[in-house]
């Protein structure tokens, strides 16, 4: 595993870093407990707060530094490099200000004397992916830290220095050696951290592949997972839905980060065939208002895809689907030019039988499905392996509701492509992973639960007493 910066809009290879020794990697995790053991875990939460507070404000007032390293090792737009800069100090401010509230002790009302005490567990793993390189490691740190546990990170090997940059942000903010540690580990390296007894959980946003094999070794070595391994959501139109905003919804929900987000807007099913070709049309104008540029400029709207080896996973599955009965109504091709571009490109006619129906398409592909009614959009949207979230668009809110009950998945919007805050819990089920990050259901995952029960003196060895 080579980690290296490689710009993704011209195929350059900018710089490659050395991954870390097996030493250095035991001295890591020897720092990260020891400071959990000793430090860390026994500060006040004001004293935390405060740290968390001001690696929140360098984001903010370096939001230009961090968001330049997005555009080169990964080819995000620059402004919605900006926007994972801001919403990543956001999800950081959140977490600083509601941890004293979310640990409080629990009073357990049906059993005078019990109480429900909120402590970390220790040192965790975290396995972060490259589509946003700080939003994803923010929905982590923010809440772990906070609530006294302390971080190891193993990112993507194609952002390292988006990497190196978040972990400056805690350094300059005043963490203790050891708090978080960024690791530029082997997958080799990565099982022997899992087992290290000091390691006390594990969370990855990534592949299905990935996330069943850290599953796999986190339950041999019985610790405690979460789980986030991408989506193929739908977003289903009925008949009532507004068009153009519609329109304007799917086109985001689809092309947002170049269509390189889990819970992209990937399968686009409209009730109703004349209702089908005119939405149909209107996607197709809007994709190809689409201009491919160099993504730190402003004006561009068609940025590369991360690597060469994304762009020809989908050069390959476009293909599938063309093989197996599936129709590239508009674009399908590598753009000519340097870097890894593809055309926005809208597949219909995918049938159960294509390879492709089952697939996530990770980049700037949508599948087009048209159904005859409300049953049938449902059975459509349910017809995956995935279930991270969904979108129902309708003039309806009460329609939408009963729909909305009806999808398997972790999160269902209404009128809205899915996005995502520091507020809104986010994860999904089955093969989208298990687990939840982000508001309080995040902060909730890697803590001890402790119950303590607390009776008068003289009081029965067992059972209710009274409490004077």
């Amino acid at each position: 595993m080579v980690y290296q910066t490689i710009n993704p809009a011209t195929g350059e290879r900018i710089k490659t870093y050395t991954a870390i020794s097996d030493q250095d990697l035991e001295a890591a995790i020897a720092n990260a407990h020891h400071t959990f053991e000793t430090d860390w875990r026994y500060r006040s939460i004001a004293e935390r707060a405060r740290i968390i507070s001001s690696a929140a404000a360098i984001l903010r007032n370096k939001s230009e530094e961090y968001a330049h390293y997005l555009t080169l090792e990964m080819g995000k737009l620059i402004n919605e490099a900006r926007a994972e800069v801001s919403l990543s100090a956001d999800i950081l401010d959140y977490y600083a200000q509601k941890t004293e509230n979310y640990l409080k002790p629990k009073m357990l009302t049906e059993s005078p004397g019990a109480e429900l005490h909120i402590e970390p567990l220790g040192v965790l793993l975290g396995i972060e992916p490259w589509n946003f390189p700080y939003y994803q490691v923010a929905r982590v740190a923010g809440p772990q830290l906070m609530v006294g546990n302390a971080l190891l990170l193993k990112h993507a090997e194609n952002v390292p220095q988006s990497a190196l940059a978040f972990a400056r942000l805690f350094a300059e903010a005043g963490a203790p050696s050891g708090v978080y540690t960024n690791i530029f580990a082997s997958v080799q390296q990565i099982g022997k951290v899992i087992d290290d007894p000091r390691i006390r959980g594990v969370t990855l946003t990534g592949s299905e592949r990935a996330g069943a094999a850290i599953a796999e070794r986190a339950g041999r070595n019985l610790k405690k997972s979460v789980l986030e391994m991408g989506g193929s959501d739908p977003l289903i139109v009925l008949e009532d839905a507004p068009l153009e905003a519609t329109l304007d919804s799917a086109l985001l929900g689809r092309m947002f980060n170049n269509g390189q987000c889990c819970v992209g807007s990937k399968r686009i099913i409209v009730i109703g065939k004349k209702r089908g070709k005119i939405f149909l049309e209107g996607l197709i104008q809007r994709m190809a208002s689409l201009r491919a540029g160099d993504p730190g400029d402003p004006s561009t709207t068609l940025g590369p895809l991360a690597s060469e080896k994304t762009l020809n996973t989908l050069l390959s599955q476009i293909e599938l689907a063309r093989r197996d009965g599936g129709q590239i109504i508009f674009g399908g091709k590598r753009i000519c030019r340097p870097g890894f571009y593809l055309e926005p490109t809208i597949i219909t006619d995918i049938s159960k039988n294509n390879a492709i129906h089952a697939q996530e398409l990770f980049g700037p592909v949508a599948a087009f499905h048209l159904a005859e009614n409300e049953t049938e959009a449902v059975q459509l949207a349910n017809a995956t392996p995935f279930g991270l979230g969904a979108s129902i668009f309708t003039g309806d809110i009460a329609r939408g509701r009963r729909i909305a009950a009806r999808i398997d998945s972790g999160m269902v919007f209404i009128n809205q492509p899915v996005w995502t805050a520091a507020e809104l819990p986010f994860g999904g089920i089955k093969n989208s992973g298990f687990g939840r990050e982000l508001s309080e259901l995040g902060f909730g995952e890697f803590v001890n639960e402790k119950l303590i029960n607390i009776a008068p003196p003289g009081s029965p060895p067992w059972g209710a007493f009274t409490i004077g």
